[in-house]
């Protein structure tokens, strides 16, 4: 029995960068940053559905196989939003108001 290549498409993650650099889940505010974050403590997709009824099961669950089969460049871009946050934590603990993020020319 032979598999017609016109049967089964890619699927693409339903990723997509807003303005200001973050990583966003399907058409949603939702962050790839929180989905894995949750996926991480330990989270089913089932339960991070249920915490956020904005995202589709399917979507969690693809983007949950995004990491785990970039999870180099996906731990890079978190470690980089880590960074950034602290560094604003940094700068309202020391009463000074937090730089705009870049926009880019």
């Amino acid at each position: 029995m032979a598999i017609v290549d016109d049967t089964f498409t890619p699927v693409i993650p339903p990723l997509h960068t807003d303005k200001d650099g973050a990583v966003r889940v399907g058409g949603t505010r939702v962050t790839l940053d929180t989905v894995i974050g949750a996926y991480q403590q330990g989270a089913t997709p089932e339960e991070i559905a249920l915490q956020y009824d904005v995202l589709q099961l399917a979507d969690i669950y693809a983007v949950i196989s995004y990491y785990l089969q970039h999870r180099p460049e996906v731990e890079e871009y978190l470690d980089k939003r880590n960074q950034e946050a602290e560094a604003i934590r940094q700068e309202i603990q020391n009463g000074t108001t937090p730089a705009a993020p870049f926009q880019g020319a």
